[in-house]
């Protein structure tokens, strides 16, 4: 019988496009990323021979991709930017703080009013001093014709936007902002129970989310929410996760240089944190919306990504 030995030429290399920038990691647009490894072998007349193995990289407990460098951002690549927040729901112990520390590690920083909204005159004062703007509903609304037309402006620049709401009634600012600026609005008169993790979407419209888009970079499962109801379909917003009751969870515009997500179930961010995939989609939407793309160094610092590393080994005892 043949006998064969193998040395394995462990080399570290995402199979992944390069984005382009280098505030991105080099997985950046990868929900599943793998690492390729080189098998040298030897047959009965002393010839090598080399073969490629694709192999998942190693994942946490819920079947994601472990570790920072599998995020679309380099961590701390937006040191210096700050995301501005209007949180008007705060019950159940909701003190923003989990996002602020996951975001705190690709360099973000948090100025948040709670419950009460500021001035139209100082929201477009903290405006000007930020990166993007996160809107979290409460259960009436709260901003007004003059906020709308601050954030209007804000985003028209090409600031991201990111839009959340949750079970009704968390839904007034939510459907004012996004009536007025994407032409939809989430179901103000039911919900469903959801709590399931999803996966890849496997057809458009059906249940799971947009795999491979640098809002998914990393993530293969995401839990989808607690008590969520439907935002409805429309031309202007791309579906991003489909709920277990196929109903649209999330959506995204990315048109003109501009970016924004309209989301229903922001409780993710505090009673439902430590489930498959949010801490990681919440980093990768704010890099996303600091739009990079269009901004450069203007909102993330030159970053060098960190080397790729090469390792050998030598199965039975390297012989």
């Amino acid at each position: 019988m043949n006998r064969w030995w193998s040395v394995i030429l462990g080399a570290l290399l995402l199979l992944a496009p390069d984005s382009g920038f280098a505030q991105y990691n080099e997985s950046a647009g990868v929900s599943a990323p793998v690492k390729q490894m080189k098998e040298v072998s030897r047959d009965d007349s002393g010839g090598e021979v080399v073969r490629s193995v694709e192999t998942h990289v190693d994942s946490d407990s819920y079947g994601n991709a472990s570790g920072n460098q599998y995020d679309l951002a380099v961590d701390g690549a937006f040191e210096g930017q700050t995301i501005t927040v209007l949180q008007f729901y705060t019950d159940g112990g909701f003190d923003f703080e989990a996002p602020r520390k996951a975001l705190a590690e690709k360099g973000f920083s948090v100025y948040r009013w709670s419950n009460q909204a500021p001035s139209a005159q100082e929201l477009e004062e903290a405006l000007s001093k930020s990166n993007q703007l996160w809107i979290i509903s409460g259960d009436s609304q709260r901003l007004n014709a003059e906020h709308l037309a601050v954030i209007k402006k804000f985003f028209d620049a090409g600031h991201g936007l990111y839009i959340w709401g949750d079970n009704p009634p968390y839904v007034g600012d939510a459907n004012f902002i996004s009536s007025a600026l994407f032409d939809t609005t989430m179901d103000a008169t039911s919900y469903k129970e959801a709590q399931q993790t999803i996966g890849f979407q496997k057809k458009t419209g059906e249940v799971g989310f947009l795999p491979n888009h640098l809002l998914t970079t990393g993530i293969e499962h995401l839990y989808e929410g607690h008590t969520i109801p439907a935002l409805q379909e429309n031309q202007m917003l791309e579906p991003l996760i489909y709920g277990s009751d196929e109903i649209l969870v999330a959506a995204f515009y990315d048109k003109d240089g501009k970016r924004a997500i309209v989301d229903t179930g922001f409780t993710r961010l505090y009673i439902q944190w430590d489930t498959a995939g949010t801490g990681r989609y919440v980093k990768n939407a704010a890099a996303w919306l600091a739009n990079v793309e269009r901004f450069g160094e203007e909102v993330a610092k030159p970053e060098t990504r960190t080397p790729r590393t090469t390792e050998i080994t030598k199965p039975n005892g390297g012989k």
